[in-house]
């Protein structure tokens, strides 16, 4: 297998990179509820598993950044999302597979913001990226028709695309399209880190900077994850991409502080106590930021 001299220097790097992603990234346990129409849904800010030719990917949720987006008191910005009319000029699979995942990004900054007309109509991207993609039933009229009818009520807005995400998850692992279930990961992934860096460089909120550094990992698993597929057409670019960026996001500095968990028996909860700070001057943000919006740009065509 030929590989550019981004990937093979890669390969020898991201492993010392491995144990500290695994030990800094934050999984969020499944919660089981009911979205109100009797569903059992998982939570929608969970991080996502993927196992990949025998490998196992932490990838957390788009939902878990625009929570905290919406947290640090950004207001809601449309010119953020990828334009619904430029879903017509996706010609193939690939571009097809990682816009799908950008919209679905989308649709969570949307509901988190409570725009519900944003939402239903970037649903609708998303059901005819579904349906070209073989995806079906995921995102139909009736996940769109349940979405209207629960207009102001973001928790259930939010299931609902928690498990129309979740059935099309199960569907391309059953049929072997794992594939194009990373290509949809890593452009969710994309469209939400830069909604993050564009906020990140306009308000210099230090939550939103943590969260920012802290995708070094996530974002060593996405280029292990597409690393696979290098030699088919498409992905050779996107992947030299993500690793220029990688070595930019090498230079970040993190500090962790450990301290012990605090765990309430009769709630059955556990909370994390142990904080990471990021320390980035406004130079290098603005540089990452930069390069996320170029390669995010490439990929919705921009």
């Amino acid at each position: 297998m030929i590989k550019s001299k981004y990937v093979n220097r890669w390969m020898g790097y991201s492993s010392a990179l491995a144990f500290a992603a695994i030990f800094m990234v934050g999984c969020v346990s499944d919660v089981k509820k009911d979205d109100g129409e009797g569903v059992a849904v998982v939570d929608s800010s969970a991080t996502k598993l993927m196992t990949i030719g025998g490998s196992m990917f932490s990838i957390p949720s788009p939902i878990q950044t625009a929570l905290l987006i919406e947290k640090s008191g950004a207001d809601y910005n449309k010119s953020f999302l990828n334009d619904a009319k430029k879903v017509t000029t996706y010609a193939t699979n690939y571009q097809k597979a990682l816009n799908l995942g950008v919209y679905g990004a989308d649709v969570g900054y949307v509901t988190i913001y409570d725009q519900s007309q944003d939402a239903i109509k970037y649903l609708g991207v998303i059901n005819k990226l579904s349906d070209e993609l073989g995806i079906t039933g995921a995102f139909d009229q009736n996940t769109i028709k349940r979405f209207e009818n629960n207009f102001g009520k973001r928790d259930s807005m939010l299931n609902l695309v928690a498990v129309a995400y979740r059935s099309s998850d199960a569907f391309l692992k059953d049929n072997d399209r794992m594939n194009v279930g990373a290509l949809i990961l890593a452009g969710g992934w994309i469209e939400t880190l830069y909604f993050s860096t564009q906020i990140a460089v306009k308000d210099k909120n230090q939550d939103v900077i943590n969260r920012i550094g802290e995708q070094k990992y996530t974002l060593n698993n996405i280029v292990k994850m597409l690393t696979q597929y290098y030699n088919q057409p498409e992905y050779d670019v996107l992947v030299d991409d993500l690793i220029e960026l990688a070595y930019d996001f090498d230079a970040i500095d993190i500090q962790y502080t450990y301290e012990k968990s605090t765990v309430d028996v009769a709630k059955k909860t556990t909370k994390i106590n142990s904080k990471t700070v990021v320390v980035i001057t406004p130079e290098h943000l603005k540089a990452i930021a930069d390069k996320v919006a170029k390669i995010r740009n490439k990929i919705v065509g921009q």
